[in-house]
């Protein structure tokens, strides 16, 4: 079981795109995916169409006293092979709970170590600095940053990127990175140079395409749970496959050199 947190700390990147998209490739490829909604916004449990109210079950039974399995929480899509485990708004109330309850930082890492039937599961992470990105990053084999090309997200990629080094220095195990990058404009001078600005900063972290912008993509609802019955439509969907060849080609490179 592989687990890659898909984390940035500025809104807008296309985390839960990336999320969903990943998932649903890796799952149409035969394998079986779990995706954890971590933010408090539950942008991922609304694609699968998920009602805020009444709450449902979900990652914030991971934290209760005594925790909940991934098991007991995680829903079938409609895509086959791909489970999900909702969020919750009271979710943006761990930050108080962690004061009085020791051991939240851990309590994702402990789920997973218990948890068993999936071969990778990705955790969609909320765009701040915060104990479920603690979380997160304490229990992932892999970093993916998804970064938009435009001038102002690299400041969010180099915030994410000092954390992910904070963690693997606490964790004292590697956090390898990948960044991926996103919602890119060929059209605009800005996106053109901010992706080579990429390339030349981050090589042998960044893939060296990008994912455009695709109207398509961004009903996150079609993603999560139409049936494609000739093959990936639009431009980023095919992009995020051809994404996901390079994360599984570099992940198999950092396995013959462990």
């Amino acid at each position: 079981m592989r687990v890659w947190a898909i984390a940035n700390q500025k809104g807008g990147v296309g985390k839960t795109t990336t999320t969903l998209a990943l998932g649903r490739i890796l799952a149409e490829r035969g394998l079986r995916v779990l995706l954890v909604d971590l933010d408090p916004h539950a942008s991922l449990t609304r694609a699968f169409g998920v009602a805020a109210e009444p709450p449902p079950a979900g990652v914030a039974e991971l934290f209760a006293a005594p925790p909940q399995s991934l098991a007991a929480l995680m829903r079938p899509s409609a895509v086959e092979g791909m489970d999900f485990v909702c969020a919750q708004t009271s979710l943006a109330t761990l930050e108080r709970r962690s004061v009085s309850q020791p051991g939240l930082g851990l309590a994702l890492s402990q789920a997973l170590s218990r948890h068993a039937g999936h071969d990778y599961i990705l955790l969609d992470c909320p765009p701040m600095l915060g104990l479920l990105v603690v979380n997160a990053l304490a229990a992932a084999d892999r970093l993916v940053i998804p970064t938009q090309c435009e001038p102002l997200a690299l400041h969010g990629l180099a915030g994410m990127r000092r954390t992910g080094a904070m963690i693997e220095r606490s964790r004292k195990r590697p956090l390898p990175t990948a960044i991926l990058p996103t919602l890119f404009d060929r059209r605009t001078r800005a996106g053109r140079d901010t992706l080579a600005l990429l390339g030349e900063e981050y090589r042998g972290e960044v893939w060296d395409d990008a994912i455009p912008i695709d109207t398509l993509i961004s009903n996150a609802e079609l993603v999560a749970g139409q049936s494609f019955a000739n093959g990936l439509p639009g431009r980023a969907l095919p992009a995020y496959g051809r994404a996901l060849d390079w994360l599984l080609d570099s992940e198999r490179a950092l396995e013959r050199a462990a």
